[in-house]
C-alpha cells in the first residue's frame, strides 16, 4: 500500500452519541472531531470527510450539526444493519467507534455487534468503560468487549489499567491495544478570584462538582463532608452543576436529585450548597471551572476508566480531591491531586479544609495539574488519533 504522510487527512467516520445529545461520550466525540477538523485545516488546508453516525434517542428531538450524516435510533435493531451498509458504501476510509455500554440498544448495548458484523471498513474502537472478569462484571458485557475487540483493527484505551485488563482478562493481543489519553482543553492558568462574581460567588471559597447526576456519583458523601467544612469556613460555597443523567430520568425521574436536596436541607446547608440544574455551554462551563478553588469527584465506582469532567478540571489547573477510581489514580498520581477513600465524608472534609486554609499547597496542586494538562490537549490527542487511523489503513 502506498505510504501516506504522517498527518495527511483521512476520511474518518465516527459512531457515537453526539452533541446536542446530553452525554459524556457525545461531548468527547464532538471535541475530538473538532480537534481533527482544526488539524486537517492546519496540515493540508483542506477538510476531508469527518462525519458522524449518531446514536439517537427517539424520545428526544435533536438538531444535529452538518457532520452528522446518519442517525441510528438506538433501540431499533435494523438501524444498526442499515448503518453498516451506509458506512460500507460511504467515502469513509476508517470507522471510529466510541463504545460505552449504555449508549447502544439491547441488553448491555448488544445491538452494536449487529453493526460490526456487517462492517467492511477498518475499525478503531475507543473503550470508555470496562469491567473486570465475568465474575466481577456481567458475562454478557465481557463477551461484548471481546467481540468488539475481535472486530477492531485497534482498540484505544485511556489508562494503563484498561490496557492491562484487556490483555490479562479479555485476551486481546497487546499489539492491538493503544493508549491515547482523554483530551483536554488548552486554556490559560486562571486566577479564580477574577471569575467568582460571574457565578455569584464573589469573595467566597468555591468547591465544584459538575456532570450528569446519577447515584454512582457519590454526591451525598460530598454534601455530608460540607457540614464539617462549613463549620470551619462558614463562607464556603459548594456548587453541584449539571442535570440528572437522561437514563436515570427514564428509570426513576429526579428521585436522586430530590434525595440530595433533602439532605442539604436536613444538614442546614442551604447557604453553602447550591444546585445548578442545567446542561451548560462550553463557555459557561469554562467560567465555573475558572472560578473554582477545589474540584471534587466523590464517585463510588471502582472501575471507572475515563472521566471527561476530571480531565477538564485538571486542564484548568484545579486543586482536586477525588475518590481513587482507576482513572483518577492515573490522572492524579505524582502529586497532581489528593485521593481519598470512597464514601468517607470525614476524610473528604479534612482534605478540603486543609487545602482551603493552605494556599501554597493548593497552588502547588494547581500548578502540577495544569502542567500535566498541557500534555493532553485536544490538538495533541487529535494527532495521535490521526496517526492511529493511518496505521489502521496500512494493516
Amino acid at each position: 500500500m502506498r505510504e501516506r504522510r504522517p498527518f495527511l487527512p483521512i476520511n474518518a467516520f465516527f459512531i457515537s452519541t453526539y452533541l446536542p445529545r446530553r452525554c459524556g461520550i457525545a461531548t468527547f466525540t464532538f471535541d475530538l472531531v473538532k480537534a481533527l477538523s482544526d488539524l486537517y485545516d492546519e496540515v493540508s488546508g483542506q477538510n476531508k470527510a469527518l462525519r458522524v453516525v449518531a446514536l439517537s434517542d427517539s424520545s428526544q428531538e435533536l438538531h444535529y450539526p452538518p457532520e452528522v450524516v446518519f442517525e441510528i435510533n438506538d433501540q431499533e435493531k435494523p438501524d444498526y444493519h442499515q448503518a453498516a451498509h451506509f458506512l460500507n458504501s460511504s467515502e469513509s476510509e476508517v470507522v471510529c467507534l466510541q463504545h460505552e455500554f449504555g449508549i447502544f440498544g439491547g441488553r448491555n448495548g448488544i445491538f452494536v455487534l449487529d453493526l460490526l458484523q456487517d462492517l467492511r471498513k477498518p475499525l478503531v474502537t475507543t473503550l470508555h468503560s470496562l469491567g473486570g472478569a465475568p465474575k466481577e462484571h456481567s458475562k454478557e458485557q465481557y463477551d461484548i468487549v471481546r467481540t468488539i475487540s475481535q472486530h477492531s483493527t485497534f482498540v484505544v484505551v485511556i489508562v494503563q489499567r484498561a490496557l492491562n485488563l484487556l490483555g490479562d482478562v479479555y485476551g486481546v493481543r497487546e499489539e492491538k491495544i493503544v493508549i491515547i489519553p482523554h483530551g483536554a482543553p488548552d486554556v490559560p492558568f486562571f486566577n479564580p478570584s477574577e471569575y467568582k462574581a460571574s457565578i455569584q460567588a464573589k469573595g467566597r471559597p468555591v468547591i465544584l462538582t459538575f456532570g450528569l447526576l446519577s447515584s454512582n456519583k457519590g454526591i451525598e458523601t460530598a454534601i455530608e463532608a460540607m457540614g464539617s467544612v462549613a463549620r470551619e469556613i462558614p463562607e464556603v460555597l459548594y456548587i453541584i452543576l449539571g442535570i440528572t443523567h437522561p437514563h436515570v430520568i427514564k428509570r426513576s425521574g429526579e428521585k436522586y436529585r430530590h434525595f440530595l436536596e433533602s439532605l442539604v436541607r436536613k444538614k442546614g446547608l442551604e447557604k453553602n450548597i447550591v444546585f445548578h440544574n442545567k446542561f451548560v455551554s462550553p463557555d459557561e462551563l469554562a467560567t465555573y471551572l475558572a472560578a473554582a478553588d477545589i474540584y471534587v469527584t466523590p464517585y463510588y465506582s471502582k472501575e471507572q476508566i475515563s472521566s471527561g469532567t476530571l480531565t477538564q478540571a485538571l486542564a484548568y489547573g484545579k486543586a482536586i480531591v477525588s475518590t481513587p477510581y482507576p482513572y483518577a489514580r492515573e490522572l492524579l498520581k505524582n502529586g497532581r491531586g489528593r485521593l481519598i477513600r470512597s464514601g468517607n465524608p470525614r476524610i473528604m472534609a479534612q482534605q478540603i479544609i486543609d487545602l482551603l486554609k493552605n494556599e501554597s499547597e493548593r497552588n502547588l496542586l494547581r500548578r502540577k495539574a495544569y502542567q500535566f494538562g498541557r500534555r493532553i490537549t485536544w490538538p495533541k490527542i487529535a494527532r495521535e488519533y490521526l496517526a492511529l487511523f493511518k496505521r489502521a489503513l496500512e494493516k
